[in-house]
């Protein structure tokens, strides 16, 4: 898994937050300061975000990115499928094990299952938490943050 995917899920809980505060889009930059990186990093994670029917953009005055649908119809598994289709979640063989090997190909294959195993598992926990349920933990630990201090 890359960090894009850490940067997907808070460019999601963001623009899910600003719909509550300011009903109002969010510009890629207003982001990047909040992830503290480029903005044209965000602008390509967006766009995976977009292809995916995640979030909607629009350039020029007014403009910004705003959730294409309700935040609690977004699951965290939509943005990791959306950023991570393709990616394997843990790195195998660079160049495969040598097939004239007794023991490589079957240890390869073993850990294809196992690991395809973890990565089914970690879709469905993903599944389970909405962009919504995400934003409502922050803003309460952000209350309880607030009156500790």
């Amino acid at each position: 898994m890359t960090c894009r995917f850490t940067l997907a899920v808070h460019i999601l809980g963001m623009l899910a937050w600003s719909m509550r505060d300011r009903g109002e889009p969010v510009t890629s930059e207003e982001l990047a300061n909040s992830i503290n990186t480029n903005p044209v990093v965000v602008r390509r994670v967006l766009g995976d975000l977009r292809r995916a029917g995640l979030v909607d953009t629009k350039r020029g005055v007014g403009g910004g990115v705003t959730l294409a649908r309700s935040a609690t119809a977004i699951t965290l598994r939509d943005a990791y499928e959306a950023i991570e289709e393709g990616e394997d979640l843990f790195g195998g063989y660079p160049s495969g094990p040598n097939p004239r090997c007794v023991v490589g190909p079957t240890l390869a294959g073993y850990l294809e299952e196992v690991f395809g195993r973890a990565e089914e598992s970690l879709k469905k926990s993903l599944g389970r938490v909405t962009v919504d349920s995400m934003v409502k933990e922050i803003v309460s630990r952000v209350r309880v943050a607030k009156a500790a201090s």
